[in-house]
């Protein structure tokens, strides 16, 4: 299945680094490879590849090498600066792309070695805009049962769709995990997992997780930074002009893969919008240089609203999601009204849009359709 980036991506090669990153098994080498059979002469290079990691540390490439793929390049020491030194002393032809199922945007937190070097793209699960490129009629039920990563969502039947599930699962904390950091107690990490497998679309505490699996608070939140790190799971803060108080409000998590979430439809729904959304601010910051990011709005009152999109921390846009509420929500209204934001209620089972002011009561079906990406 194409993937829509492509066409940036390649774009982004004739000026910098690019990295491709995103959850295991999303497509990201298929993407890589299916760009380099654009290119003549493309070499691909896996760092998990013991005869790879010979050719990587000597850079044994051919000279006439038009693209350069490296993958799980995070996993060798002082990638940074390797990365650097081939990017400033590589000949005008050459083009590199970096790919891995790690953050590795996260080196911005430690150093500036590639500072100006590089373009990010997020390649995440399959949306409803990306499959409607594909089929004139994507099936929403599907997308929301089975995810969006490409292999369980093409398979024939369900059966082989919960097989790859099932060895997903198990290689996600066997082996992402325990290569991505040392875990002393491999039961606890596995154990906070399967609590965020059904503490979803929830302000999560993780004080009340520490006492469930009997940690501590500290390393609750180290493993769900982990499982971040590795595009587990993802937060959604509370949206605050001041920064450091979203920071210490309790986020809530979502799971990239929705086939993970263990829930009713309602909670499975809402994660697949949560992805939908993520996935198309994602794709504006990576492409258009925007600074977007995806919230929650909640009071103490007892007021709240599913999302809310921020633009250099002011609000751009509220969402509620609902299976099949068309009457206006008391908390969208009141935070419209409160914010004078513009507002979306988008219902999975709608039988006609409304568009009241500021707000609209879209059709879920229509409204993913329409996403950026």
């Amino acid at each position: 299945m194409n993937r829509q980036q492509k066409t940036q991506i390649i774009k982004d090669l004739d000026k910098k680094i690019v990295f491709l990153v995103g959850p295991r098994q999303v497509g990201k080498t298929w993407l890589a490879k299916t760009i380099g059979r654009e290119f003549s002469k493309t070499v691909y290079l896996n760092y998990d590849s013991l005869e790879d990691q010979v050719i990587i540390k000597k850079e044994q490439w051919l000279e006439n090498t038009e693209l350069l793929i490296l993958d799980e390049l995070h996993k060798m020491k002082g990638w940074k600066n390797y990365l650097k030194g081939i990017f400033d002393t590589k000949p005008e032809s050459l083009k590199i792309l970096v790919t891995g199922s790690a953050r590795l945007d996260i080196f911005r937190q430690a150093g500036d070695s590639l500072a100006g070097r590089f373009f990010v793209h997020h390649l995440l699960p399959l949306s409803l805009k990306e499959i409607k490129y594909e089929q004139e009629q994507p099936d929403l039920n599907r997308l929301l049962q089975r995810g969006g990563f490409p292999e369980p969502f093409l398979a024939t039947d369900d059966t082989e769709a919960d097989r790859w599930r099932s060895q997903y699962i198990d290689s996600l904390i066997r082996t992402d995990v325990l290569d991505f950091e040392k875990i002393n107690d491999y039961k606890a990490i596995k154990m906070v997992f399967e609590l965020l497998r059904r503490k979803v679309a929830s302000p999560i505490s993780y004080a009340s997780i520490a006492e469930d699996v009997g940690v501590s608070s500290v390393t609750v939140k180290k493993y769900i930074n982990i499982l971040e790190s590795l595009f587990i799971v993802f937060k959604v803060t509370p949206f605050s002009k001041k920064i450091a108080r979203s920071i210490l409000k309790e986020p809530k998590i979502y799971f990239y893969d929705n086939g993970l979430v263990v829930g009713d439809e309602g909670v499975r729904f809402e994660n697949l919008v949560a992805n939908s959304l993520l996935k198309s601010i994602s794709g504006r910051n990576d492409s258009l240089g925007l600074n977007e990011q995806l919230h929650y709005l909640r009071t103490k009152n007892g007021h709240e609203v599913d999302f809310a999109i921020s633009a250099n921390n002011n609000l751009v846009e509220i969402q509620e999601v609902k299976l099949s509420k068309g009457d206006l929500s008391k908390n969208l209204s009141y935070f419209s009204t409160k914010y004078s934001v513009k507002a979306k209620q988008v219902v999975k089972e709608l039988k006609r849009e409304k568009h009241l002011g500021d707000i609209d009561i879209v059709k879920a079906q229509n409204y993913l359709e329409e996403l950026f990406i």
